[in-house]
């Protein structure tokens, strides 16, 4: 790469004739914050201190436990604005590059707004829906010997819902918001030097991961919190600390809910642009990727902030409260069982182990330096290499803070070594972490064999580099899985032989070992987050300098970030679905646990020999394959509109092509804006609708056939087949359309032909297959899946 880059000595700009998009209108906020900024400053100062303080007062009358946690979150989010106004202080470049962010930023806020109000007028009508059934539904003995009624338990459920849904929504604002303004800062960076151009990536990616991590910790806290407080848990009333978690489920929901038509809508709006402007620019028109000329340009570029930002955070978000909340359900269970005397230790672990996460993450996010001195010469380091030393301090530093954590909150006097069981099991998931990031790298960086096999296989055709991507997704399902498998194991023994035993001398501490080893996996998703953030504000970075025709050298240094994000993003999503695997197992447990409580008789294992119960496990197994399907076709189906959009164009303005007439970008992002919008509502009322009508229809039966259980086992089975199906389906897909990206970047450096050659057309191909694979249905699975298990969660009274 030219040293001149990383020197600084750029000489002046080409005099190409450029073209930039005009499409910048009113800049969009939600009302949220426009209510917020049309308050005067000392006013909106003295309620944010009345906030806190209502917060730490809360807090203080729970427990110091839940004020170590409120604390971290502030300290968090002041640091996230730290990291905010570093990133903003950066210049933007010359003006052709902040009229491109402009239009990016315009599309994207524009997308946001139409997408999330619509999901909140389908959230609204479902939050009617279970507060209709909570009120005609029965309560548990349980919840009658704890003075919760029926019409108490539905308000809190509703709220709950709607409070998790709202930060859901925050998360993937928060998102976006960055994105589209660290792009073109990003960009600027990379005419001085790689090592700044990272470093900004980096740290815009580092504040939305804090602020997205340290809501959903606090939100899960104050709701904890209000609750105690509200419902008399600290005095002699009939509520027991061990009675608050299942009142938290609504927000897992409320999450899941958000995250998945976040993850379906953006992620449909993002392939279906990149495929119509691959098609047509790189193999039709022979142009280079994110040039001017290609109408569908910007519509690709805004798809990288709706698709891989707003929705990864949104995603993210609910992986962590999901978690968070099996774990608090199941460490209650346990402290119950085994008679501890303060349960709030087991309870509120997950709290503090997220809230040390913000702590080490941060420490992660600031190892990653500029250089001292810009204008000295230095060889370009490997981005990548520099990410993984981040993530290898974070790791370390989570190992240190786990095993802290466990023996403060984990010690009880009945076991007095059940801590370092515990503390092994948080070992054990981090280990998990640490590989799958690793094998996802293997199997989807240029680096390693897989990719440069696969883009080997582009020189003898299209064919052929389909059938290479194809078995290369379907091998690299094997290891993860073996991973999952020997933790899930690992976790449930180490926890089995802590030496917790309830009343009859059984061990009980399995279950919630299998919990602590889930939240070790996540110990670290504040500087994975932050890894996957990066992802497509490199790409958006390299769309920049590209459309304002930068000089060579700058495209290289940003085709070298966008080639490590790639990898980055690919090994965020090894990283969900194992998060979800683990979650989902943990969500199983408690819907199990719940349904006893329902039933009023023991509910511990599914007989799939029983027909109905076989069928429900098809049915589970089905769903998955008929959700990516339909995901999938929604991305073509749209891409094909985009496609004869830009065709159009090409054909009735041929002086686009020597820069003599301006393309209609405004024209591309309606298109594939409309169309997402439309086409994730039915993938996404299939998911939400089919535990519900199974659990149902099954429930009718039992009672006609004299099996009164049947609905909830049949939901059993579903939810467990199609978790099953749903994690090997969603490492399929990931791990397939991010090796195709790659092995079409790494012809790109100019192996086998380079651009423009026919190894390149070949690899463009597979590249096309692979984006509703990787940014589409598969990170829609990991949502899925967990949303499968909180909604029969909260749904579980209507199957019985």
């Amino acid at each position: 790469m030219d040293d001149d880059v990383e020197g600084g000595a750029l000489g002046p700009y080409q005099d190409k004739p450029r073209t930039f998009p005009n499409m910048r209108s009113k800049s969009y906020t939600p009302l949220i914050f426009r209510i917020f900024m049309g308050i005067n400053v000392r006013v909106l100062f003295i309620l944010l201190l009345l906030g806190l303080g209502a917060v730490f007062y809360v807090g203080a009358r729970t427990s110091p436990i839940i004020v170590f946690v409120f604390s971290v979150c502030i300290i968090s989010f002041i640091l996230s604005i730290y990291l905010t106004k570093w990133v903003l202080a950066k210049d933007e470049g010359p003006p052709e590059m902040a009229q491109i962010s402009d239009a990016i930023r315009d599309g994207a806020e524009g997308f946001f707004r139409t997408q999330y109000g619509t999901i909140s007028k389908m959230a609204i009508v479902l939050a009617l829906v279970i507060l209709s059934i909570y009120l005609f539904r029965s309560t548990t003995p349980q919840q009658e010997s704890s003075g919760i009624g029926r019409s108490t338990s539905a308000y809190i459920t509703v709220a709950a819902f709607l409070l998790g849904a709202l930060c859901s929504g925050i998360a993937g604002y928060v998102g976006m918001w960055v994105s589209v303004r660290a792009n073109v800062r990003v960009s600027s960076a990379a005419r001085r030097s790689a090592r700044e151009a990272l470093q900004v990536a980096v740290r815009a990616g580092g504040f939305s991961a804090l602020v997205v991590v340290g809501m959903a910790v606090i939100g899960v806290a104050i709701l904890y919190a209000v609750f105690y407080v509200w419902l008399g848990v600290d005095s002699t009333g009939p509520t027991k600390v061990t009675d608050l978690p299942l009142l938290l489920v609504g927000y897992g929901f409320g999450a899941s809910f958000v995250a998945l038509f976040a993850q379906l809508g953006g992620g449909i709006y993002t392939k279906a642009a990149d495929v119509g402007a691959d098609l047509v620019g790189k193999v039709e028109q022979g142009i280079p990727e994110d040039d001017p000329r290609n109408p569908a340009v910007i519509a690709d570029l805004v798809g990288d902030n709706v698709g891989d930002c707003a929705a990864r955070g949104a995603d993210l978000f609910e992986s962590i409260a999901a978690e968070i909340i099996s774990a608090m359900i199941l460490g209650g269970t346990m402290a119950q069982r085994c008679k501890i005397e303060d349960p709030s230790g087991f309870i509120l672990f997950p709290l503090v182990i997220h809230s040390f996460d913000l702590v080490i993450s941060s420490v992660g996010i600031f190892s990653i330096r500029g250089m001292r001195d810009s204008g000295v010469k230095s060889p370009v380091e490997d981005p990548m290499a520099i990410l993984q030393k981040g993530y290898s301090i974070t790791i370390v530093l989570a190992v240190l803070t786990f095993g802290l954590s466990t023996r403060w909150l984990l010690y009880t006097e009945q076991a007095p070594s059940a801590w370092i069981n515990f503390a092994l099991c948080g070992l054990v998931g981090i280990m998990t972490a640490y590989a799958f990031v690793w094998i996802t790298k293997y199997y989807t960086d240029y680096k390693h064999e897989p990719v440069r096999t696969l883009a080997l296989s582009s020189s003898t055709g299209h064919g052929t580099n389909i059938i290479a991507g194809v078995s290369l997704g379907l091998e690299s399902t094997a290891l993860p899985v073996i991973v999952i498998s020997i933790s899930i194991i690992s976790a449930f023994w180490l926890g089995q032989s802590s030496g917790l035993v309830d009343e009859t001398g059984n061990p009980t501490g399995g279950l919630f070992g299998t919990a602590v080893a889930t939240m070790g996996m996540l110990s670290t998703a504040a500087y994975v987050l932050t890894m996957d953030m990066f992802g497509p504000i490199a790409d958006n970075a390299g769309g920049i300098v590209e459309m304002s025709q930068q000089p060579e050298s700058v495209r290289e240094i940003t085709d070298l970030l966008d080639a490590v994000g790639n990898t980055t993003k690919a090994t965020t999503k090894g990283f969900a679905i194992g998060s979800a695997a683990l979650a989902s197992f943990l969500l199983f447990s408690a819907y199990m646990d719940e349904v006893s409580a329902f039933a009023h008789e023991s509910f511990k294992q599914v007989d799939i020999a029983i027909p109905e119960v076989f069928v429900g496990g098809l049915l589970g197994a089905m769903l998955i394959f008929l959700f990516s399907a339909w995901a999938c076709s929604a991305v073509g189906r749209t891409a094909q509109e985009v496609v004869n959009e830009v065709r159009r164009q090409f054909i009735e303005r041929p002086g686009i092509m020597d820069y003599k007439e301006k393309p209609d970008y405004g024209r591309c992002v309606a298109i594939v804006a409309s169309a997402s919008l439309k086409e994730m509502i039915k993938p996404g009322a299939l998911a939400i609708a089919s535990p519900m009508v199974v659990g149902i229809v099954f429930r009718i039966l039992g009672l006609y056939t004299g099996h009164p259980l049947l609905g909830a086992k049949v939901v059993a089975a579903m939810l467990m087949f199609a978790t099953v199906a749903g994690i090997l389906m969603a490492l399929f897909l990931n791990t397939a359309g991010g090796a195709w990206d790659n092995a079409k970047k790494f012809i790109e450096t100019g192996a086998l032909g380079g651009k423009g050659s026919d190894s390149h057309k070949a690899a463009v191909t597979g590249d096309t297959v692979g984006d509703p694979f990787k940014d589409t249905a598969g990170p829609s699975i990991h949502v899925l899946i967990k949303m499968l298990a909180t909604i029969t969660l909260v749904m579980a009274p209507v199957f019985l």
